[in-house]
């Protein structure tokens, strides 16, 4: 068989995705404000793109209204001013849903990664998911400040109470004490076992490895608090740099464990906060302006509009495309006309599907999540894109899309979209609870607590069982973390030292 070179001709059929639809996929997942901006550099290259300012003042803005569901007569407002809502602060779901368990304990989870960046940066690994509970904390009092607070009870003398203030002023925003303590104690004038004694004062005040001058030591003080400071655990926490390398055979040989003691101990490693002191550094906080607006109406439903506000109204400007076409004189200018006329109708058209998208999916969570609006957030129930999807018609990811940087503000305040997405918990109707709704009401259990009644994980497992909710010890554990609530001996420490003063 000869071979040699030939033309063939062959026909073929392909899904591309054009620039425009391309671009108006960025449009649908922009914020308001990141369209504005958009906006603006649309009208710098297209001459024929003019906008009217912000919603006209006599022009009813695009909006959808949601008839009340069966039963329900009173609106939200109603309802509140009734008592019939509870707090409603946003709770962090950032890592409500996350598992970090290692599975059937043979070696060590992803999350390991994690830990062998802060093994080796010395206190300051990459742990970037803290709770919203903390920044609102950290507003109301610095880490020296709470710190410093602590001392008076603590103190054995006066000399040893100096010394630790002087520390605390040391610290960094993470909790570390950078300086070498022989610095500390020259500075002072004061012996190195004075300076070692105003140290072991501040190590043992609340967070829990404050006052560590390395990653190691704030672990292991976090594991002496815990009681968990034996020698495999040791033996471990002296060996963070193995554990970043992922040597899971070594290092079991070096604690003398099985694959099962060991993955527990890997548990317990990551429950530790290797950064003790971000709980209380000063938070960086922004104005959320919402693209989203729900509103109850009369007749006990709602009204959901998009906010008109930070979103100009763009116009095709007829009257410079007729100065303009009058003086194309020649086909190149004129198909270049035609080609920004073009451009600016396509994008018009596509602010406008925007809207109807955002409106269409704000309608189908609010209506999903009614009780939520109504009563509070232990009304909320388990949703996911995929429910969403089905019910509007439209695919998973253009529900992503949408929801992505997008906040709807209501009477109970402003929420990401992405906040009504939360898994479920198997519960006894049958229906299952929302992630969100179990954190509230352990939050309200122990926020009921007295110093001489701490619930345990177990007690408030037990608890939540009663009440119908299907939870581990475990998983309760995780909840509580993940909105910033201490251990059960963190909190007892914390009752005791806020009677105290």
């Amino acid at each position: 068989m000869a071979l040699g070179p030939r033309l063939d001709i062959r026909q073929t059929q392909s899904l591309v995705m054009t620039p425009q639809l391309q671009q108006a996929i960025k449009l649908l997942a922009a914020s308001n404000l990141e369209i504005e901006t958009f906006i603006s550099e649309a009208m710098e290259a297209n001459p024929l793109l003019d906008t009217g300012g912000p919603a006209d003042p006599g022009a009813e803005p695009e909006r959808i209204e949601l008839a009340p569901p069966p039963g329900e007569g009173a609106t939200a407002d109603q309802l509140m001013l009734a008592g019939g809502g509870e707090g409603d602060a946003p709770l962090d779901l950032g890592s409500v849903d996350r598992d970090f368990d290692t599975g059937d304990g043979a070696g060590p989870s992803m999350r390991d990664a994690e830990w062998g960046a802060a093994a080796g940066s010395g206190g300051s690994g990459d742990f970037d998911d803290m709770p919203d509970w903390e920044q609102l904390r950290a507003a109301e009092v610095t880490l020296a400040e709470h710190l410093e607070s602590q001392v008076g009870a603590l103190a054995s003398d006066p000399q040893t109470a100096f010394i630790a203030r002087h520390i605390i002023g040391l610290l960094d925003d993470a909790g570390y004490l950078t300086l070498p303590l022989e610095e500390v104690a020259d500075d002072l004038g004061v012996d190195i076992f004075d300076a070692k004694a105003g140290l072991r004062l501040v190590q043992s005040l609340d967070p829990s490895g404050v006052g560590a001058r390395n990653l190691a030591e704030c672990i292991a003080i976090q594991a002496r608090e815990a009681d968990r400071y034996d020698p495999c655990m040791k033996a471990l926490i002296d060996n963070l740099d193995l554990v970043a390398r992922g040597e899971v055979e070594r290092l079991k040989r070096l604690c003398r464990v099985d694959d099962e003691d060991f993955a527990d101990m890997l548990r317990e490693l990551r429950s530790y906060n290797p950064r003790p002191g971000l709980a209380f550094a000063p938070a960086e906080t922004g104005t959320v302006v919402p693209d989203i607006l729900l509103t109850a109406n009369a007749a006990g439903g709602w009204d959901i509009a998009i906010n008109e506000e930070t979103l100009p109204k763009l116009i095709v400007n007829r009257g410079y495309y007729v100065e303009l076409n009058a003086g194309a004189t020649n086909k190149e200018s004129q198909g270049w006309l035609k080609e920004k006329l073009a451009d600016a109708h396509w994008l018009i058209r596509a602010l406008d599907q925007r809207q109807k998208t955002i409106l269409k999916t704000a309608a189908e969570i609010v209506k999903q999540q009614d009780g939520f609006f109504r009563r509070g957030v232990a009304e909320l129930r388990p949703l996911t894109l995929r429910e969403v999807a089905e019910q509007i018609g439209m695919h998973e990811s253009t529900v992503s899309r949408v929801t992505s940087n997008k906040y709807l503000a209501c009477a109970r305040g402003t929420f990401e979209l992405k906040y009504f997405f939360t898994s479920g918990v198997a519960s006894a109707d049958g229906e299952g609870a929302s992630s969100a709704a179990i954190k509230a009401r352990i939050k309200a259990l122990i926020d009921a607590e007295t110093a001489k009644n701490i619930l345990s994980d177990q007690q408030l497992a037990e608890m939540l069982q009663k009440e119908g909710f299907d939870l581990a010890r475990r998983t309760v554990a995780k909840y509580r973390e993940a909105i910033g609530l201490g251990s059960s001996a963190e909190r007892r420490r914390a009752k005791k030292l806020a009677g105290a003063s």
